[in-house]
C-alpha cells in the first residue's frame, strides 16, 4: 500500500503550499544520499521528492485529493505531474540551493566560479568621536586608521622582483577544480577552491619578501576628514578609496566613519534644535529684564518679558544647528525659563511683598508670604 503523501512530509491535509515547500526543504536536506548514508535514507528521500512533486502542483494534488494514488500513478496523470512540476525549476532551483548550501558549493558550478582577476579591496569601517561643537558647525579631524595598501616592493604582484608566476598545472588558471557527483536528479559538479594555487589560477616562483607573496601589507594611515555641519549621533561618512587595497591591481575599498557626538554640559540637541535652561529670580520673573545667555554661537541678549510664568520656553532663532547638506538652514535655540521662588526673606523684604499682597487682595495667612508667591507663579 502506497504511503499517505501527507503523512510522508508531515504536513495536514490542508496545509498552504508554503508549508509543503518547507517540509519539504527540511526532509530533503536530512535525506538527501550525499548527507545521510543510513540505509534506506536514499529510498525515502525518492519517495519525499514524490510527494512534493505531486502535492506542489495544484492540479496533480487535486487528483491525488480525490483519487488518491490512483489520480496520479497512471502514464498519463503522472506525466502531467511531471511536466508540471518541471515547469517550475525557479522553485526547484530555490529548494536545491538549499539543500547543498553549505556542501562545498556543490551545484553547476557557474555561479561559484572564483574570481582570478583584479578584486576590490574590502570596505573599513571607523567609529569616531567628536564634539558637540563640531557636530554642529563641522570641520576637520584628523585620524589613524590601519588597513592593507598594496606592497611597493613587488606592487602587488606577490613575486619577489626580477621572478614571475606561472599557471597553476593543478587548475589550469582557472583556480577551480571539479568533481563529477552522482544524486537523484543526475550528475552535478562539486567545485571547490584549486589546494595548489589556494584558488588564484597561478603559483608564484619565489614569494616577495616584504609582504610574504600576498601583494599586500598592512599600514597604519593617517587621514584628515571633512565632518560637514549638521551631522549627529548614527551619521555615516563615506571615504572614497581609504579601505584596503584590492588584489591583483583591483580598485580599493572605501572608509565608512560613523559618528558618536559627545554629550554638552549645558546644551541637548532636539533635530534641529538645541534646548537648554536658565533661572531668573521671582522679580526678574515679575518685572521683566535682558539677559546674556549662551548659545553655540557664544553669548546672546534675551528678553525676558514682565509677567514670565515657570517653565516658558523662549525662542532664539536660528540658533540652532545646521541643517546637513544645507547649512544656510538652520533651527532655533529653546530655552526654558525656570523661576527661583525664595524660601527666606529679610524684614524689608517681607514688609514690601505684604504691601504688594494687600494691593493685590491676597491674603497671606495660609501658607504665609511663601504660599502667596506660589499662588502669584501658579505653585
Amino acid at each position: 500500500m502506497a504511503a499517505d503523501y501527507y503523512e510522508l512530509l508531515g504536513v495536514s491535509r490542508d496545509a498552504s503550499k508554503e508549508e509543503i515547500k518547507r517540509a519539504y526543504r527540511r526532509l530533503a536536506r536530512k535525506y538527501h544520499p550525499d548527507v545521510n548514508k543510513e540505509e534506506g535514507a536514499e529510498e525515502r528521500f525518492k519517495e519525499i521528492n514524490r510527494a512534493y512533486e505531486i502535492l506542489s502542483e495544484p492540479e496533480s494534488r487535486a487528483r491525488y485529493d480525490r483519487f488518491g494514488e490512483a489520480g496520479v500513478g497512471s502514464g498519463a496523470a503522472a506525466g502531467a505531474g511531471y511536466q508540471d512540476f518541471a515547469t517550475d525549476m525557479g522553485g526547484f532551483a530555490d529548494i536545491f540551493e538549499t539543500i547543498f548550501s553549505g556542501f562545498g558549493g556543490m551545484g553547476t558550478g557557474t555561479s561559484s566560479r572564483r574570481r582570478t582577476g583584479p578584486t576590490r579591496g574590502d570596505d573599513l569601517r571607523l567609529d569616531l568621536k567628536i564634539g558637540f561643537q563640531e557636530a554642529v558647525f563641522g570641520g576637520e579631524k584628523e585620524i589613524s586608521i590601519p588597513h592593507l595598501e598594496t606592497c611597493e616592493t613587488c606592487e602587488g604582484d606577490g613575486a619577489k622582483p626580477g621572478t614571475g608566476a606561472s599557471t597553476c598545472s593543478t587548475c589550469s588558471g582557472s583556480g577551480q577544480v571539479r568533481r563529477a557527483t552522482r544524486t537523484p536528479f543526475g550528475s552535478f559538479a562539486q567545485v571547490s577552491v584549486c589546494p595548489a594555487c589556494n584558488g588564484q589560477g597561478r603559483v608564484i616562483e619565489e614569494k616577495c619578501e616584504t609582504c610574504g607573496g600576498a601583494g599586500r601589507k598592512q599600514e597604519k594611515k593617517k587621514l584628515k576628514i571633512t565632518i560637514p555641519p549638521g551631522v549627529d549621533n548614527g551619521t555615516r561618512l563615506r571615504v572614497s578609496q581609504e579601505g584596503d587595497a584590492g588584489l591583483r591591481g583591483g580598485s580599493p575599498g572605501d572608509l565608512y566613519v560613523y559618528l558618536a557626538v559627545e554629550s554638552h554640559p549645558e546644551f541637548k540637541r532636539d533635530g534641529l534644535n538645541i534646548l537648554s535652561e536658565i533661572t531668573v529670580s521671582y522679580l526678574q520673573a515679575i518685572l521683566g529684564c535682558r539677559l546674556h545667555v549662551n548659545t553655540v554661537d557664544g553669548e546672546e541678549e534675551l528678553n525676558i518679558p514682565a509677567g514670565t510664568q515657570p517653565d516658558t520656553v523662549l525662542t532664539l532663532e536660528n540658533k540652532g544647528v545646521p541643517k546637513l547638506g544645507n547649512p544656510v538652514s538652520r533651527g532655533d535655540h529653546l530655552i526654558t525659563v525656570h523661576v527661583e521662588i525664595p524660601t527666606r526673606l529679610n524684614a524689608k523684604e517681607r514688609e514690601l511683598l505684604e504691601e504688594l499682597a494687600k494691593i493685590k487682595g491676597e491674603s497671606t495667612g495660609k501658607g504665609g508670604l511663601e504660599g502667596f508667591l506660589g499662588r502669584v507663579f501658579g505653585g
